[in-house]
């Protein structure tokens, strides 16, 4: 997590422009049920019922940077289909015992049609990363993370993610999903911020954090969010709200990073994806992929 200022001394600097993309090849769909439909009718590559998860897992972890006061918990369940891995975030503690076993060696067409949301988002996020992987061609843009301490990466991270909003200073920026670097990242931008997320609470500065985004968001200029609003239902709303209103949505996405580009151009217009392995789980160096939609002839 970022203090203001510059990234350590030997951290990799993000590009300055990322790649801009049309939207990507998904069989017209703007809204993730028009996408899952869409990939369930195996009309967005292979048919699904012919894939098969070989492994499912779930990531946890507890979080305290070295100098921060606070710190949180994640949960994250993550399928394996050939080459991809998927994921989605969950509440630590919401997924029941089994959906793991559940999961493996499942068919992706039935995984795509499972009752719980997130089986969905993680089976869907594995499909679309196995046929459009985050390359070049597809419309990504590597940003390099540098080997580091767990802070060290999230600094560098923080700068990738508010790199893809362009607004003048002054601005305000709804955040939903609470990450301390990236709060500070908007502050060195010379940015304000709302912060949000649904446990609610206070910022690392004693700042509180509002719980119903869609409430805050007519009060910003842009929008910051986390790819869990995938898992958690709250994301159409906000797609919806962004779109209405011709504001800049940027996703920071580990849930849901093969998902989110592709509805470029349908109220998302910026994504820095993030797939398993993330930042957070060893001190080598690693990637993020930022896309962006709507520039002319795919350049920076």
């Amino acid at each position: 997590m970022r203090t203001v200022g510059s990234p350590s001394a030997g951290a990799a600097q993000a590009p300055a422009g990322p790649v801009c993309a049309d939207p990507l090849s998904a069989g017209g769909a703007t809204t993730f049920e028009e996408l899952l439909s869409l990939t369930r009718a195996g009309e967005l590559g292979p048919d699904p019922a012919g894939l098969r998860v070989s492994v499912a897992f779930t990531t946890r972890q507890a979080v305290r940077h070295e100098g921060r006061g606070t710190g949180y918990r994640n949960e994250v369940l993550s399928l394996r289909l050939a080459e991809a891995v998927g994921s989605c975030a969950v509440e630590p503690g919401a997924l029941p015992d089994g959906a793991v076993e559940d999961c493996a060696g499942a068919d992706v067409a039935r995984l795509l049609g499972h009752p719980m949301l997130p089986v969905r988002v993680a089976a869907l996020d594995a499909y679309l990363m196995h046929a459009f992987p985050h390359i070049p061609e597809n419309g990504a843009r590597p940003v390099a993370l540098p080997a580091g301490t767990s802070l060290e990466k999230s600094r560098v991270r923080a700068d990738a993610v508010a790199g893809l909003l362009v607004l003048p200073p002054g601005s305000t920026v709804l955040v939903v999903g609470v990450v301390n670097s990236l709060l500070e990242a908007l502050r060195s931008r010379g940015l304000r911020y709302i912060p949000c997320d649904l446990k609610g609470g206070v910022t690392e500065w004693g700042e509180p954090v509002a719980t119903d985004a869609l409430a805050s968001a007519g009060r910003c200029d842009a929008l910051l969010v986390s790819g869990m609003t995938l898992g958690n239902g709250t994301f159409e709303a906000l797609r919806e709200h962004a779109a209405r209103h011709d504001k800049p949505l940027v996703m920071f996405a580990q849930t849901g990073s093969a998902v989110l580009p592709r509805l470029l151009g349908h109220g998302v217009s910026a994504v820095c994806a993030e797939p398993y392995p993330f930042f957070w789980l060893d001190g080598g160096p690693g990637t993020v992929h930022r896309y962006r939609a709507g520039c002319p002839g795919g350049t920076p």
